[in-house]
């Protein structure tokens, strides 16, 4: 009691007592002797209760797990510190919850107010894997801000949102029902444009590519040689020629193009399969951004002229621009990329790039490759035209990876979680029971269950699920859904029960609003949730849009080039043509020296993936008017275009 007292702010004498076994069964629904931290879900809404961390627990880093009665002694639950902490906070909606050092003497013991700041944490935070609570603070189930500590904001959410699980092999992750949820989404999206505007059919083509295969096109080989993950025994047993493991499936695939392609009338031949790669990155892995292994789409096709091929180069690309701005809410900039950042092999590569606020970083989103007849002379690819000669197929390979998931989440997502636009969201709107002693569940679930009927009836579209779980309280709720990122919520109490009403949370803008439900008129309440769920998609998009305009900035002389990078800016500049690729690596090297000496750092890892230095990310379609006689920033030579740099992840 003397050290509680003081740490929670407690005047006078304080003498703490057992509450009566009543009280327990009321307020934490167990009996005496099953109390512990995990009875707090139990709580009720209202119910004032304050609860009390000892700091040995959660700030020893030797404490492995924490076990508690979940409301019943006769099962303990081991859960990490971590964990813990986090069900804790989680579960304590509404309440206090503090962190007390009880190996203090009682008699100068220290309020719990006087412990580090939040700046001091976040310093002592970089030399830890991860963030102390501040004591005498109510706990936050995301430990970081978005804009205090980007990188670490990123990993609490898609941990905590349930979208990955890590595993124990490095750059591989473990891509939970939420985030496969999203994936699927994407592909039900893609698939309809797959298959409908590109006339291209999915297939399957092995994992596994011959040593000879992959190395049969030299400039491609060269490109993914770094990261190809090599089979080299089959059980204990050496095998004659290793296997790749496919980067990438041209070399798989071109074979069997070869095979089945003979005459004119073989054309087009197009193919795309959904896959998963392997990339054996030695740059620092990001869950979805940069991983060893990833999901992806891929078409392949064949054609019999460039005026054909090229089209569908710019067909598959505008679907991958439908695919972030459209389902996914990001905008981006379509373009060629040089001659530099070009597919290895191919004969021109577009692309379409995003931006990422919080860090000033640009993505590459999605590429489309126009292959030329490079790979269709290497295998063969050749069919007879219509008046009998011999012509090499002209090709394209488009891809499209779980990247795309990583770059919403860092584009929409805020310090309660993740922000999802509703047309990829798995849950759209959740509807929250709120029960008391005098409306029960069974009271309430069945108005509920009208809502959710209503909003799905004549096949809506509309994703709805009812939460009606009773071991977690509307709070803990709320909380869980809002870190998922479901676009709306839908709270249902007393109060509605029996006005037949509900009250409407939208996530991404915190909009409440009251709306009636006419048991007689349900499809006046649908059409006002689809209404309000494309409204979100809108301004979601919109939102993005404004913010990724405002940091694309043009620079015509190299002195504003550097600090409109520090100022978190894409950089157009003008350029004298992709082909002059030893300027490109001359701005890359002189951005990456002024950039650490402005930052006052010696230099930087070579296996970061967040270089400070500037790339070309592309030539973009839409190019601003270029005056007379402007120079390219880099040679001086006279400009032939616009191009946009920027840092990349």
């Amino acid at each position: 009691s003397k050290i509680i007292g003081p740490a929670i702010g407690l005047k006078g004498k304080v003498n703490l007592r057992m509450p009566h076994e009543s009280l327990l069964e009321e307020v934490f629904g167990c009996q005496r002797g099953c109390l512990g931290g995990l009875c707090v879900s139990n709580i009720p809404d209202g119910t004032k209760v304050t609860v009390i961390l000892d700091q040995a627990l959660v700030e020893n880093d030797a404490v492995k797990k924490i076990y508690s009665h979940p409301a019943d002694n006769t099962l303990s639950v081991g859960l990490s510190t971590d964990d813990f902490v986090a069900y804790v906070n989680s579960n304590a909606s509404g309440c206090d919850v503090h962190v007390v050092d009880f190996s203090v003497d009682p008699s100068v013991a220290v309020p719990a107010a006087a412990a580090k700041n939040p700046q001091q944490q976040q310093q002592s935070s970089k030399k830890s894997s991860k963030k102390q609570v501040e004591a005498g603070k109510t706990l936050l189930a995301l430990r970081w801000k978005k804009e205090e500590d980007f990188a670490q904001w990123y990993s609490d959410v898609i941990v905590l949102s349930e979208l990955i699980s890590y595993y124990d092999i490095s750059g591989c992750y473990i891509l939970l029902p939420w985030s496969y949820s999203i994936w699927e989404c994407i592909q039900e999206f893609m698939n309809v444009r797959i298959k409908g505007d590109l006339k291209t059919k999915n297939c399957y083509f092995p994992l596994f590519v011959s040593k000879d295969r992959l190395e049969k096109e030299k400039d491609h080989v060269e490109g993914f040689a770094p990261e190809v993950a090599w089979v080299t025994k089959g059980g204990t047993s050496d095998l004659a020629s290793p296997v790749a493991i496919r980067p990438t499936s041209e070399t798989i695939m071109y074979p069997t193009f070869s095979n089945r392609i003979q005459s004119h009338r073989d054309l087009p031949l197009c193919l795309n399969q959904w896959s998963n790669v392997v990339r054996w990155e030695f740059k620092d892995p990001t869950p979805f951004l940069r991983s060893r292994e990833f999901l992806w789409q891929e078409g392949h096709t064949a054609h019999a002229d460039h005026e054909e091929s090229s089209k569908m180069v710019m067909d598959a690309l505008e679907m991958y621009r439908a695919t972030y701005e459209d389902l996914l809410g990001v905008p981006v900039v379509p373009g060629y990329k040089t001659e530099k950042e070009k597919f290895a092999g191919g004969y021109r590569t577009t692309t379409v790039e995003a931006y990422i606020p919080c860090s000033g970083r640009a993505i590459q989103g999605a590429t489309s490759h126009d292959l030329g007849q490079n790979f269709g002379k290497m295998f063969d690819i050749e069919f007879q035209t219509s008046s009998g000669g011999k012509e090499t197929a002209w090709q394209t390979s488009w891809g499209f990876t779980t990247r795309s998931i990583g770059v919403m989440i860092m584009v929409h997502g805020d310090d309660k979680g993740l922000v999802l636009p509703p047309r990829v969201a798995p849950v759209q709107v959740v509807i929250v029971p709120i029960v008391s002693k005098a409306c029960t569940y069974q009271e309430i679930n069945p108005y509920c269950q009208e809502i959710a009927n209503a909003l799905t009836k004549d096949d809506s579209g509309i994703r709805v699920e009812v939460d009606d779980r009773t071991i977690y309280n509307p709070g803990w709720k709320y909380n869980h859904w809002e870190q998922k990122g479901v676009p709306i919520r839908i709270e249902v109490g007393p109060r509605d029960l029996k006005e037949r009403s509900a009250r409407i949370v939208v996530r991404y803008s915190g909009e409440k609003f009251d709306l009636s439900f006419d048991s007689n008129d349900e499809s006046t309440f649908g059409e006002t949730i689809s209404k309000k769920l494309e409204d979100i998609q809108a301004g979601l998009f919109a939102k993005a849009k404004e913010v990724r305009d405002a940091h694309i900035v043009q620079v015509t002389e190299w002195k504003d080039f550097v600090p409109a990078l520090e100022g978190n800016n894409l950089v157009l500049t003008p350029w004298c043509g992709g082909e002059h690729q030893e300027w490109e690596e001359w701005v890359k090297e002189k951005s990456r020296e002024e950039s650490l000496a402005a930052n006052n750092m010696e230099g930087e890892s070579e296996t970061t993936a967040t270089s400070v230095a500037a790339k070309t990310l592309c030539i973009p379609f839409k190019q601003p008017d270029l005056p007379a006689g402007s120079k390219c920033i880099a040679s001086g030579l006279e400009a032939t275009c616009w191009v946009l740099w920027g840092r990349s992840y």
